[in-house]
């Protein structure tokens, strides 16, 4: 009888996610297989720099009453449907141990990268993209200055399939009394792991990987673009700061100009794949802003893509995903040679 050795780009296995301590299942022989799901015809929009129905450029109505200003840069404002709020009641509701409530304040922003309508990150200037992350600084300074934010989410989703209602350029900020289960989890983790090491999670990470050079992207003087080695989306990446900045806060002029370089590289290298506006939820994770301090913290900015196939085959999450374990069927290697393949310059300026 003949045995047949183990290769990890051929049978079914789990990798450890250390960064939330969960596991998730590869199944890279699935990718072989013939597809025969869905396919839908994708039509590129034309969109005008200004659109006078759009609330969210210059000088337009929102849906609220409010009116923006003529912005000629990155412009942020308190949501007008926020998730949350920021004179919520406090208290709680504990019946017993199964019924568990809990009061939440918080603020919601909405930021806009730029005041053209047609216009997404990858076809910003990088001057542009900087004023952004500005932007971001300034906000995660001066929202978590208020005692009762512990934390600051500053997220984009781009596109319709990842529930973006408006194309124009924006992200959100959702600041909040409590740490989110998802930076909670990182937070766990990075502080076991730097009591342990004494080191970031995230700094030997990335020191590892830039050794062997599987996954990674990009790089620059700053930060470092690749799929992490759990990664479970499939073109999932992960921007890293090679210094262990545990947030924006410690960000100097070249590190914010650093971060915009790489965040336009890879949205391009994205849009290459399959020639497409490509959709994704983006969000950065950094240190909480309860007043106490977070060496274990190190910055970084996750991008989950949707798309799997082609600019119309999506990847869901259904079934055993969402009953037992995420699943993914290319590997994260597989994946980072496919992007790293494309070119970086941008497929409607090649044309």
């Amino acid at each position: 009888m003949t045995i047949e050795k183990f290769n990890i780009e051929e049978h079914p296995h789990r990798r450890f996610n250390p960064l939330n301590g969960e596991w998730i299942l590869v199944s890279p022989h699935r990718s072989k297989r013939p597809w025969q799901g869905q396919v839908e015809k994708v039509v590129e929009e034309k969109r005008p720099e200004y659109d006078e129905k759009c609330y969210l450029c210059p000088g337009n109505e929102r849906i609220g009453g409010h009116v923006n200003p003529k912005y000629n840069e990155p412009y942020s404002f308190v949501n007008d449907f926020s998730a949350l709020l920021n004179d919520t009641p406090e208290g709680a509701v504990s019946e017993d141990d199964l019924f568990v409530s809990d009061s939440v304040r918080g603020i919601c922003k909405v930021i806009c990268f730029s005041p053209r309508h047609d216009l997404t990150v990858p076809e910003m200037e990088v001057d542009e993209i900087k004023k952004v992350v500005d932007l971001w600084q300034k906000e995660y300074r001066e929202l978590g200055q208020n005692e009762d934010i512990n934390f600051v989410q500053i997220f984009e989703n781009k596109g319709s399939i990842m529930g973006c209602s408006n194309p124009h350029p924006h992200g959100q900020i959702w600041a909040s009394s409590m740490v989110p289960n998802e930076p909670q989890k990182e937070s766990v983790c990075q502080k076991e792991y730097y009591q342990k090491h004494g080191r970031t999670l995230l700094s030997n990470y990335l020191e590892k990987e830039l050794e062997k050079q599987e996954r990674i992207l990009i790089e620059n003087d700053h930060f470092v673009a690749l799929i992490p080695y759990w990664a479970v989306w499939p073109f999932e990446t992960m921007i890293v700061s090679r210094r262990s900045l545990s947030s924006l806060d410690q960000f100097s002029e070249e590190e914010k100009m650093g971060l915009a370089d790489i965040y336009k590289k890879l949205t391009i290298m994205y849009d290459n794949l399959f020639e497409v506006s490509f959709a994704y939820s983006a969000g950065i994770h950094q240190a909480p802003t309860d007043g106490e301090e977070h060496p274990e913290w190190h910055f970084h900015m996750h991008f989950y893509p949707p798309l799997l196939r082609s600019a119309t085959v999506k990847k869901f999450m259904v079934g055993y995903e969402m009953l037992a374990s995420p699943q993914r069927d290319i590997t994260a290697e597989g994946a980072a040679k496919r992007l790293r393949s494309l070119s970086a310059i941008h497929y409607k300026k090649s044309k």
